[in-house]
């Protein structure tokens, strides 16, 4: 009856599992996940029970419900065969997915079925809910399956994973898991004023309950990096070489981390071997890209660098970031990258269309709004010598109000221009104001106040610069 589908629907919400998660299909490629997982089980980096289970929620999205269920068999058997006396407990967001799953199926008696384990085993665990029981190993469940629902998602994969080291501070998956998501969670934020010893911190917890995580070992080695401690971070590098040679998520960090210490070739070697193990890696065609992009401007900068070289890198830059955008359609990063090399190698038709490939998508997050609209006023700057289209486009990038790295970018370039202008006496009304703008940012009122006065003695009816210049006045 229509009462009791609705009433199942409300049962079916209460449950902690990947359908009240709120993972969305559109933040991802659904395929790359797929990957991803398989890569997971068959390198066993995490627990393959969460593996299996994300497999079932992807099967479904891709409406492939059979193959999902037999994703949550597998699942069952796992936990049969690693948790043999905690079955119940260990089974709850299986059980769920199942209830959901069904449901979709329009098979309402097998979700009753699910709905009444999950019930009794709520009970048995002494829950207030009927359909959830606060339990570590939810928690870090629902921390996994968010980092794999890209940066949208990292904060609340952060706050899950705080939520199960509450109840188990020393549990050595969840710090790997909560270390891993304030890394990413950082790495998405914006880069100048934050604080980066919490997430060092959590790195060198991980690494030291889980000394054989070598992936969580390359982080913490990136981090280092990232704080000028190198040789401390090469130190690990190395030990995790040891440990792990031929470890695809090992090896995509350690390329990482030669890529920044410039040393590209090793980095290259390293790429070429993980992409042996998974051909079809989006992320380490990317690497590989910008390798080739990197020893390209290394190249550049000699006084008569020979033009066949040139060309060669440029071609093998171009065909690896061709590669990470057909192996997930939706890498907006590597579309910027691509258009870029096409405009290196004066392809300005293949460039143009692929960034107005992206600048079409409608699911763009806020900062890659402003990281496509740096690319562009770069494209537009450098290879097409439009001062005009590039402002436009740093500034249309500095007002997306998100504060990340790509936000800076807009703000340094645009600043670099609009003074260039300014000082070879181009600058109008609407730069001086620009620029205002951008002094006003930076919390450089005195400059800012010299900016507007300016625009005002070359446009003195613009209200706009008159209201900006009042403001700034009444605020010092």
């Amino acid at each position: 009856s229509i009462i009791s589908k609705n009433d199942l629907k409300c049962s079916l919400l209460q449950l902690e599992c990947h359908f009240t998660w709120v993972l969305l299909k559109e933040d991802v490629d659904l395929d790359t996940i797929e990957d991803k997982m398989g890569n997971q089980i068959e390198f066993l980096t995490q627990s393959t029970i969460a593996s299996y289970n994300m497999l079932s929620y992807v099967c479904h999205l891709k409406h492939l419900n059979e193959n999902a269920l037999q994703n949550l068999r597998k699942a069952e058997k796992e936990i049969r065969t690693k948790h043999a006396d905690d079955i119940e407990r260990r089974s709850l967001v299986t059980w769920g997915n199942y209830a959901w799953i069904y449901y979709y199926m329009n098979k309402y008696e097998e979700v009753q079925t699910y709905l009444r384990k999950v019930e009794d085993t709520c009970k048995n665990l002494s829950s207030t809910a009927r359909f959830k029981v606060q339990l570590p190993e939810i928690y870090s469940e629902k921390g996994w399956a968010l980092l794999q629902f890209g940066r949208t998602c990292y904060f609340r994969a952060k706050e899950s994973f705080r939520s199960a080291l509450e109840k188990e501070p020393n549990d050595p998956e969840f710090n790997v898991g909560y270390a891993i998501a304030l890394y990413r969670w950082e790495n998405n934020t914006k880069g100048s004023d934050r604080n980066e010893i919490p997430t060092l911190k959590a790195l060198r917890r991980a690494v030291e309950l889980s000394p054989n995580d070598t992936s969580v070992m390359a982080l913490l080695a990136l981090k280092l990096q990232d704080l000028n401690l190198v040789d401390e971070g090469e130190s690990y590098i190395k030990e995790a070489m040891q440990k792990t040679p031929d470890f695809p998520y090992f090896l995509r960090y350690a390329a990482i981390f030669y890529r920044k210490k410039s040393e590209f070739d090793k980095s290259l070697e390293l790429l070429r071997k993980s992409l042996a193990i998974t051909p079809k890696c989006s992320f380490l065609h990317h690497q590989m890209g910008l390798c080739y992009r990197a020893k390209l401007f290394q190249l550049k900068k000699i006084k008569y660098s020979p033009r066949e070289q040139e060309e060669e890198l440029i071609r093998h830059s171009i065909f690896h970031f061709e590669r990470a955008v057909e192996y997930k359609s939706t890498f907006f990063f590597a579309y910027g990258d691509l258009a870029g090399m096409y405009a290196e190698a004066k392809q300005y038709r293949e460039a143009e269309a692929t960034f107005q490939k992206v600048f079409e998508m409608t699911n763009l997050h806020p900062t890659d709004k402003q990281y496509l609209h740096h690319a562009y006023g770069n494209y537009q700057y450098f290879h097409r010598k439009s001062e005009s289209e590039a402002i436009k486009h740093f500034t249309e990038g500095l007002k997306v109000e998100q504060d990340c790295l790509a936000r800076e970018k807009c703000k340094n370039s645009l600043q670099k221009l609009l003074e260039k202008r300014i000082q070879k006496g181009l600058g109008d009304a609407a730069d001086f104001s620009k620029l205002g703008f951008i002094h006003q940012l930076n919390s450089e009122k005195v400059q800012a106040i010299e900016c507007y006065e300016k625009a005002l003695d070359l446009d003195p009816a613009n209200e706009e610069y008159l209201g900006e210049l009042w403001k700034l006045q009444s605020s010092i």
